[in-house]
């Protein structure tokens, strides 16, 4: 569906393409039972609505110092760990939070990967065995891990795709986690963030490479 179709002028924010098709449901059923059911109609169109806010896409000003690495995603610091010899920082993104995933660094786009997996909540230790995409881009990762409800990830770029720092990559439905694996000339010393951290997707910069 076209980015901004006519409805989106009632807005008062911006969505993903995703979200209009996702609220039309509701929204047809709402339409259609609201002259006969008020209470349930009126349900509906606030799950519609619902639907949309969840999807909101807002604009972000990215930082422009050479060397600094920013957070994937919306959401609270919840993972900090070594994962071989790199460092792994995960982000949880709460269902109030925006779940538009953004690159942490530029780069070119190696390729993209999806691997099925379990339905564990996003915040929960096993979780990284749920079904995530992988978007690799040599020097980093970055993994999009799907929660309990989430099973909609919505990668935005493909193989050969030259980022800017800050640049979407994709969205995902519903709660779910947003995980990079930095590379391998950060370290522990280089992280500007914890696990319990707020951060803002494209914003926030949670490392500084030397």
């Amino acid at each position: 569906m076209a980015r901004n179709p006519p409805l989106a002028a009632v807005l008062p924010f911006d969505v993903v393409d995703e979200a209009w098709r996702l609220a039309l449901a509701p929204a047809l059923a709402a339409a259609v039972t609201l002259p006969f059911l008020p209470p349930v109609g009126i349900g509906l169109f606030a799950l519609a609505l619902g639907v949309l806010w969840f999807h909101r896409d807002p604009e972000r000003s990215t930082a422009e110092a050479e060397g600094v690495v920013v957070a994937p995603a919306d959401g609270t610091v919840s993972v900090v760990r070594e994962e071989g010899e790199r460092l792994r920082v995960g982000v949880f993104m709460n269902v109030t939070d925006v779940h538009v995933n953004r690159a942490p660094l530029a780069g070119e786009v190696r390729e993209v990967r999806h691997r099925p997996g379990a339905n564990r909540p996003a915040f929960d230790k096993e979780s990284d065995r749920n079904e995530q995409v992988a978007i690799d881009f040599g020097e980093y990762e970055l993994l999009v891990i799907a929660g309990w409800f989430a099973r909609r990830i919505h990668p935005a770029v493909e193989p050969g795709d030259a980022v800017d720092r800050g640049d979407r990559v994709g969205h995902v439905s519903f709660g779910s986690r947003a995980d990079v694996i930095l590379p391998a000339d950060v370290d522990e010393g280089d992280l500007l963030v914890t696990e319990g951290d707020a951060v803002r997707a494209g914003e926030t910069i949670i490392a500084e490479r030397d």
